[in-house]
């Protein structure tokens, strides 16, 4: 299982947060999303051979929000 942190810009308030976490679990190899309202950034575990970074990046985008990786 691999883990990222993303910055995540656009977010307005904590049910932004809730809808960007049940729109990653919703993607197939995705097993856990939590995102904090308070500092703007999601903790995603996944399954890379099922689900890529990328995809995870655009299924960001379709809810509406900019995601940017955490070095």
């Amino acid at each position: 299982m691999t883990k990222i942190k993303l910055q995540i810009e656009g977010m307005h308030c904590t049910s932004c947060a809730m809808s960007i976490d049940f729109d990653l679990e919703d993607l197939d190899g995705v097993h856990e999303a939590k995102t904090k309202y308070a500092t703007c950034q999601t903790d995603i575990a996944f399954d890379e051979k099922k689900v890529t970074i990328k995809e995870i990046l655009e299924q960001i985008k379709k809810t509406g929000y900019v995601a940017n990786s955490i070095k």
